[in-house]
């Protein structure tokens, strides 16, 4: 399995060059994505998500990425790099793109991540999820009809773009994406040498800095 990981780097201009601030957590994190996510799609991955705090008088940006077969700490640092360098190349030619100093933090999903779009089902094949069904159940299940929402546990056997396939207790099912809600990864303790320890280390503190107070942090605008 592709060992998964994570870089962070504080970057951005010195405490004494901050520009005056500008807009919101939602305003900035716009301006980033309008950056960060061509780099990352050049590089041939995809942005899984983008948020912006406040710590202080500094901003943490992070920055998740993902690709078919995972994605290694080598990956996950020249991602990094490429996106320090082109919000660097934002700010110089005059783009108020982060608004003050900012810590960059580069990271690929965890174990904890919800599976949400028909990537995330496919890249986790033969993992057992939880996820609770929206509607009745597709023709191929031989007739059944469940009543209203329920939560099922099985192991995906096939995903594609329209519709995923779980082994469950009951047999095999097969459900369109819209009848699904997000998708939970269940940590199986027989499969545990199957993970990787830097995936669980992700489901923890999002950063690695210890100059960040937890009650200077506000909530991220996602």
């Amino acid at each position: 399995m592709t060992q998964r990981g994570r870089a962070a780097r504080p970057t951005g201009r010195p405490r004494g060059a901050e520009r005056p601030r500008g807009g919101d957590l939602a305003a900035r994190r716009d301006r980033l994505r309008a950056v960060i996510e061509p780099v990352v799609a050049d590089a041939g991955y995809d942005l899984e998500d983008l948020s912006v705090s406040r710590a202080g008088r500094r901003h943490v940006v992070r920055v998740i990425v993902d690709a078919d077969g995972g994605i290694n700490l080598d990956a996950v640092a020249d991602v990094s790099r490429a996106v320090s360098t082109a919000l660097d190349a934002a700010e110089e030619t005059g783009g108020d793109i982060v608004a003050g100093e900012y810590q960059l933090e580069v990271s690929s999903p965890g174990v904890d991540r919800p599976l949400t779009l028909p990537r995330h089902w496919r890249r986790n094949v033969g993992r057992l999820v939880k996820v609770t069904t929206r509607a009745a159940a597709l023709p191929e299940q031989r007739g059944e009809q469940p009543a209203g929402d329920r939560q099922v546990t099985g192991r995906i056997v096939a995903a594609d773009d329209e519709r995923v396939t779980l082994e469950t207790d009951a047999g095999r099912a097969e459900w369109a994406y819209a009848q699904l809600g997000p998708g939970r990864v269940q940590v199986e303790f027989s499969r545990l040498d199957e993970i990787d320890e830097a995936e669980f280390d992700e489901a923890g503190d999002a950063g690695d800095s210890d100059e960040i107070d937890d009650e200077d942090v506000e909530d991220e605008e996602r």
